[in-house]
């Protein structure tokens, strides 16, 4: 195994070979991956045109069963308006369930004491089960309260309800939900008298359609105007549970969406997650009614046959890749066989055998061009002209680099002056102001007011600061500043939360009267590993700016996740950085203007110590209201 890989690694050939096919290994899997997602896409909205047709036939199948409901109703109603007694109702309740086999059940419900013989309540039911039809008195129960009998007799006009059979009656009742359509009664002088109620058993209903579903495990669903369940698989969630029930309104936009366009009459068809996996679901309103009936059909059972091309798929794309791992090696072998004879002799000539002669060539080709070359070059190796002319260019390309280091000592130099002139008058200006406050402390001889004494403390503290503040930077901006102790420990465990608050604290003692928005995304424990005190300088520089040079009414420090990075923001709404000069904004001495305060190390030093922290430091482009500085630094250690 050792042998074959040594000899694989000095072999040109197989090294070509295996960059072609490395080439070709992405070229063949985006193409197969091209393919197979068409292929998907294909099948799937084949898929939604059967599942929409089967609907549609089922929809259709709905519909005729609610139709004869309706008509075996509407032309047998008469009959008990006209011969409005016991016997005429119990015979009509009846006719109407024997001669029609779709209607599963049939009640007429009259108003309170309409016969006196039977007191407040009288019903009629017939059922059928099985083979049999029953027709009964019903036992007395507030039927009045009833969907099926309520909803008719407050519109006023015929609707379809469906209802869960409480078996509150009769021992002889129907099993599960029923659809009922519900008709008002009235009299001859317009008088409301009762409700006849023509039943359609949904679970019936429900088996008969569900033999003919388009693919294995595809299901219907029906629900109604608030998305409860009237046809379900799963019967324990029949009428009990809507199909909002179970589903997060964050993670489950889709099911929200699915319930929206049910529940709104609309039509349609959406590729959902139902029970966990990815469903396509074809839907459509009941015509006449507020219910919307739905196809399921679990991707797995729709691509179930697209899925079995993977076992034929894959074995080819493995004996594809190896024939062309076999032709790549053929075919590269034959043609860079001159190149092995090239190298024997280039060997030689390595050597010290300048006489072994390359032969020259007919072929056009890279290799017959290389093998000409180098035919030539041997001829041309006496010749010291060329080695004589490299070292004349590399003496002239020295002579400029010296050149140009000499002018960079220069600027340098011009650059250490001004520095050290502008430190000279940044640190003389709050010192002056030191001694002469000191100097009035020191000649009055009585005691100064109270406020008068603090605000002179206060700027002889202020200035003090500033003295202190220009001289860490002095000491950062050194060699020894930069290692001593950014180097020492770069592993203290810090809150993020705790240093944003502690560097606001830091500039109010600077700034007093100066309020800072504060913002985090971050829980208070969050902590980085990193340097505090650097950390801490890099944050208050850059929030000493946003007040110095912003309006410093609107001054935000926000803490936030950014991937694997942690970011402290800071942002003012001051007149921003002009576009000149946002390329120079990290170097050292740059400031504003001459004239301006400050020693211009700020922002220099602060993207030094982070940049050795592990992170970065960088002004926002494209926020124009003013700056925005952001800070990133690693999340681990």
């Amino acid at each position: 195994m050792g042998n074959l890989v040594r000899h694989i690694r000095q072999s040109l050939s197989w090294k070509l070979s295996l960059g072609i096919l490395l080439m070709a290994i992405p070229i063949f899997a985006l193409s197969l991956g091209i393919l197979f997602s068409q292929s998907k896409n294909n099948v799937k909205k084949e898929a939604m045109k059967h599942a929409a047709s089967v609907l549609n036939t089922t929809m259709q199948r709905i519909v005729r069963s609610m139709e004869i409901v309706q008509t075996a109703t509407d032309i047998n109603d008469w009959e008990i308006t006209e011969h409005l007694d016991p016997d005429s109702i119990l015979a009509c309740s009846r006719f109407i369930v024997m001669l029609n086999g779709h209607i599963d059940g049939c009640s007429v419900s009259t108003e309170p004491n309409t016969f006196p013989k039977y007191g407040r309540y009288f019903s009629a039911y017939t059922v059928r089960e099985e083979d049999t039809v029953t027709t009964v008195v019903e036992e007395e129960y507030e039927y009045f309260e009833k969907v099926w009998y309520k909803t008719p007799h407050l519109l006023g006009k015929p609707c379809w309800v469906v209802y869960y059979d409480e078996s509150d009656s009769l021992a002889l009742t129907l099993d599960g939900m029923l659809a009922s359509y519900s008709k008002p009664l009235y009299n001859d002088k317009q008088q409301f008298i009762g409700v006849i109620s023509t039943d359609l058993s949904l679970l019936r209903l429900s088996k008969t359609i569900t033999t003919e579903t388009p693919y294995e495990d595809s299901y219907f669903m029906m629900t109604g105007d608030e998305g409860r369940y009237f046809m379900h698989p799963d019967t324990t969630q029949l009428f009990t549970k809507t199909i909002y029930s179970d589903a997060d309104p964050q993670k489950n936009t889709d099911i929200f969406a699915l319930g929206h366009e049910m529940t709104t009459g609309k039509q349609g068809c959406m590729s959902v997650w139902l029970n966990g996996e990815p469903c396509l679901v074809n839907y459509q309103p009941v015509p006449g009614t507020n219910w919307s009936l739905a196809l399921v059909c679990p991707e797995r059972s729709v691509l179930k046959r697209y899925y079995r091309l993977n076992y034929i798929i894959a074995p080819l794309i493995i004996i594809g890749l190896l024939l062309i791992l076999l032709f790549s090696i053929f075919t590269v072998t034959h043609a860079i066989s001159p190149l092995y004879k090239l190298a024997d002799k280039l060997q030689r000539i390595a050597k010290g055998h300048y006489d072994a002669q390359i032969a020259t060539t007919q072929h056009q080709d890279v290799v017959g061009r290389m093998q000409n070359s180098f035919a030539k070059m041997q001829v041309s190796l006496s010749n010291h002209v060329n080695d004589i002319q490299k070292i004349n260019d590399e003496t002239a390309r020295r002579n400029e680099e010296l050149a140009q280091t000499s002018e960079l000592a220069k600027e340098a130099d011009r650059q250490k002056s001004l520095f050290i002139q502008n430190v000279s008058h940044q640190i003389r200006t709050p010192l002056n102001i030191i001694m002469g406050f000191a100097h009035v402390l020191k000649e009055s001889k009585s005691s100064l007011p109270e406020e008068e004494a603090k605000s002179i403390t206060g700027m002889m503290y202020h200035n003090a600061q500033m003295l202190d503040r220009m001289a860490q930077m002095l000491f950062d901006s050194s060699a020894r500043g930069t290692t001593q102790a950014l180097y020492a420990n770069k592993n203290e465990e810090v809150s993020c939360n705790e240093i944003a608050n502690d560097s606001m604290m830091f500039i109010f003692e600077h700034f007093p009267k100066q309020s800072i928005y504060f913002a985090t995304d971050l829980p208070d424990d969050f902590c980085i590993y990193t340097n505090r005190s650097y950390l801490m300088r890099s944050i208050t520089e850059l929030l000493y700016n946003a007040i110095k040079y912003s309006d410093g009414l609107h001054v935000t420090l926000r803490v936030s996740e950014f991937g694997s990075m942690v970011r402290f923001i800071v942002q003012d709404t001051g007149p921003g950085i002009a576009e000149e000069e946002c390329s120079h904004l990290f170097e050292m001495f740059t400031k504003a203007n001459d004239l301006s305060e400050g020693l211009g190390l700020g922002l220099a030093l602060a993207k030094r110590h982070i940049q050795n922290l592990g992170g970065d430091i960088y002004l926002d482009l494209n926020y124009h209201a003013g700056c925005r500085f952001i800070i990133e630094l690693p999340k681990l250690h």
